[in-house]
């Protein structure tokens, strides 16, 4: 497994040891291994843009759950060193060493398919607009992987919005809520789909055992269509507070997106806002539609989101976040 240590793959791994599977994570040597504490893992020291140091790590596995990636960075081009090439790396690891791959399991993105642009949910046989080099970058390590069809079994997984315990992203969203503040943009509010972090595990599972033809690619989410004024809300009840509805105009969140990327390169440190990110959100419609993981890996989300608002919260709030 790649990404292990993330926010989705510790939860993936705990959910494989419930399984009695024996796991082996490639990590680097600063991963930090907080949320894998007592599980007994193998690991492989190594790292998906270096394709040398995934010799060792594929050698006699049977499953791969490639999770890792780029979610924010400093510069584009990272996004398409780890996320495109080092798709890419994985792959080719695995056919020159002529492992014998049962399944080969790709944790792609929605943004890779981009937004709607019809109004209507987002679904796999629509046409891939991303629109963020992050998107952009999911996409090509879609196709990378798409080409090695032949010589692999994969399948490719398109999230939506994920959120939950040990999440950073949505965590900020719950963070101005703490402070009575929620966020809404001008005009005509977004759509967009969610799914809790378990469901998301338990797709991964049943991608692992479906029996479906390699290259087939799947959205996820808990297939609903959500406002984001509705999701505050939500998470608001969840959280027992009252927050205020502040309006941002689009350019305000430009100009925000533009000068946390400068701090951002003073720093070295990625920004949580930045242009891609703003690109995202004033596309309005980001809903995709599960009927297919429903109908060919049995996927059936269980989380509500007032349920996982709550369980969410509660974890911030036990682990002292909030």
């Amino acid at each position: 497994m790649t990404g292990g240590t993330g926010f989705i793959g510790s939860h993936l791994v705990e959910a494989l040891h419930r399984r009695g599977v024996q796991i082996r994570c490639l990590l680097r040597r600063t991963s930090n291994l907080k949320w894998l504490r007592g599980v007994p893992i193998e690991t492989v020291f190594g790292d998906c843009s270096e394709k040398d140091s995934l010799r060792e790590a594929v050698k006699g596995v049977d499953q791969i759950f490639h999770l890792a990636g780029v979610t924010r960075a400093t510069h584009e081009r990272t996004y398409f060193e780890a996320n495109a090439m080092g798709t890419e790396n994985l792959i080719r690891a695995c056919l020159e060493q002529n492992t014998p791959i049962q399944k080969f399991i790709y944790l792609s993105s929605q943004a890779a398919a981009g937004p709607c642009q019809n109004g209507n949910k987002k679904k796999e046989s629509d046409q891939c607009k991303p629109v963020s080099p992050y998107g952009q970058s999911k996409r090509m390590g879609e196709e990378l992987a798409l080409a090695h069809v032949h010589e692999l079994p994969l399948l490719i997984l398109r999230p939506c919005a994920v959120y939950g315990p040990r999440d950073r992203d949505i965590y900020s969203f719950f963070r101005l809520l703490s402070k009575g503040i929620k966020l809404c943009l001008s005009g005509e509010d977004q759509h967009i789909s969610l799914c809790y972090v378990e469901d998301i595990v338990q797709a991964i599972l049943l991608a692992a055992q479906a029996e479906k033809p390699s290259g087939e690619i799947f959205f996820l989410s808990d297939g609903q269509d959500y406002r984001l004024e509705e999701i505050g809300d939500i998470f608001a009840q969840a959280m027992g507070v009252k927050a205020v509805c502040i309006r941002i105009p689009d350019w305000m969140m430009t100009w925000v997106a533009s000068f946390s990327e400068y701090l951002s390169k003073l720093s070295g440190k990625p920004s949580l806002l930045n242009k891609g990110k703003v690109e995202e959100m004033l596309h309005r419609n980001w809903v995709c539609d599960i009927t297919k993981a429903r109908a060919d890996l049995g996927f059936e989300p269980k989380i509500s989101l007032s349920q996982g608002a709550k369980l969410t919260f509660e974890w911030y709030r036990k682990e002292n976040w909030l």
